[in-house]
């Protein structure tokens, strides 16, 4: 196992309070620790994080910043499984942990695609080489996440479209994909 330094997990604490949201608490753990890792390891900090445009295929000018689209997508998901097994009498059902979890942990390999260059965020050599679903198992293997949740990160981006899914990793798919796409390609009526 890597050791990840305590100040990191507190910036990793400070920056997603929806952790309190997994009740299970080797999972709370886990998760927090992949988000430190990505912390350690990455040239982003905190505050990068919550200025920094959350995708760069929609140009510097966006205003919305990488917590911003991360959290939402964390709400979403959160509020669609809960009506799924609300409403599906047990039909189709999503486990809340491994959902929220998958959630907050499909992009953290981001932080190792992304470098600063002249105050923008810019896809890095590693980007280059490893898009995030791939970087973001790899940081989770390594904390000790379980293959369910690391199924979400590699299958919440189009890497998944050629692979079944399971009904956390559509969840967090769709919730992810309808809060981007409009902003890439909308009809303006």
């Amino acid at each position: 196992m890597i050791e990840i330094k305590q100040e990191f997990i507190d910036k990793a604490k400070k920056l997603w309070p929806e952790l309190d949201w997994i009740k299970n608490a080797e999972l709370r753990k886990q998760t927090t620790d992949t988000w430190a890792l990505a912390l350690q390891k990455s040239v982003l900090t905190p505050d990068d994080l919550n200025k920094i445009p959350f995708t760069l295929l929609c140009g510097p000018d966006l205003k919305v910043t990488f917590m911003d689209h991360k959290r939402s997508v964390v709400h979403i998901a959160r509020d669609a499984g809960q009506k799924m097994n609300e409403m599906y009498r047990g039909e189709l059902t999503c486990n809340m942990d491994v959902l929220i979890s998958g959630a907050i942990l499909a992009d953290v390999g981001k932080l190792l695609e992304y470098e600063m260059k002249d105050g923008k965020s810019v896809q890095g050599k590693y980007g280059k080489y490893l898009r995030h679903p791939f970087s973001g198992v790899s940081l989770a293997e390594m904390c000790g996440v379980p293959a369910e949740v690391c199924h979400i990160i590699a299958a919440h981006a189009g890497e998944g479209d050629m692979i079944k899914r399971t009904t956390e990793a559509f969840v967090v798919h769709h919730a992810d994909f309808m809060t981007f796409e409009p902003f890439k390609d909308r009809l303006n009526v």
